[in-house]
């Protein structure tokens, strides 16, 4: 097994379909499908077993959030590397084949993490820009530079080396995360696009930017004064964002 798709669910019945379609028409030997439901009460786990010869591990249980619910599928996932994806987001075709031959053509033992791109949209379906810049250290200590949604972290060199998610941060834990290593985080970058993802998340929203300032405080991946700094352009940037979104 070479790749698990983690994907955690509560009440995603209005988006969960088209977002196991577009895995599932491309998933293959080498990909497992893991499931983690927080007791949905909508049509969520009916939509789920609807594609269970598809699925490889399925649980339904209350959990503490998403971060929660993705540390139970890494501990259950049998691949070396490992995938997020919103019940609300969606594999482009040829995803899973761009990164598997990524896989096989580059000497990729040692990275712990790889990005690619992803599609932003808005409710309307169109396209608000390419996110993603891979996640070098450069970038990084200055904020979530990498497209999380869709990107590969490898299960031996990040996970068991540096823990799971921490509960305590709600939205931005998978930046909290990758910063454990520093700038001895080793990364790969896919330069395709591999995922679409819809504006509107809790990702985007002050409380990310509070929550990203907290943890580049925690890490000091920055001095004080640019942390505000940074702090003040993501707000401008999120009030930008709320516009093109309504456009």
């Amino acid at each position: 097994m070479i790749i698990s798709i983690i994907i955690a669910t509560y009440n995603a019945d209005k988006t969960l379909m088209q977002c196991l379609e577009s895995i599932v028409s491309q998933k293959n030997d080498n990909v497992e499908l893991i499931l983690i439901d927080a007791k949905s009460k909508d049509k969520t786990c009916e939509i789920i077993k609807s594609f269970s010869d598809k699925i490889d591990y399925f649980i339904s249980e209350n959990d503490q959030g998403v971060y929660d619910a993705w540390n139970k599928g890494i501990k259950v996932a049998r691949g070396r590397w490992i995938m997020f994806l919103g019940a609300d987001d969606k594999l482009l075709p040829n995803a899973i084949d761009s990164y598997l031959n990524y896989l096989e053509s580059t000497d990729s033992s040692e990275f712990d993490y790889i990005s690619a791109r992803n599609e932003f949209i808005n409710d309307r379906g169109r396209l608000l820009k390419i996110v993603g810049n891979g996640a070098q250290w450069s970038l990084m200590k200055n904020g979530m530079s990498a497209a999380h949604v869709a990107s590969l972290h490898n299960k031996r060199n990040l996970f068991d080396t540096v823990g799971l998610y921490n509960l305590n941060y709600k939205i931005c834990s998978d930046y909290e995360m990758l910063l454990r290593k520093k700038d001895n985080l080793k990364t790969g970058f896919l330069n395709t696009t591999i995922a679409q993802m819809k504006a509107g998340g809790i990702s985007f929203s002050t409380k990310a930017i509070k929550e990203s300032y907290k943890i580049r405080e925690l890490h000091r991946t920055v001095s004080r004064i640019k942390n505000l700094l940074l702090y003040f352009r993501d707000l401008l940037g999120y009030a930008s964002f709320r516009l093109r979104k309504f456009v």
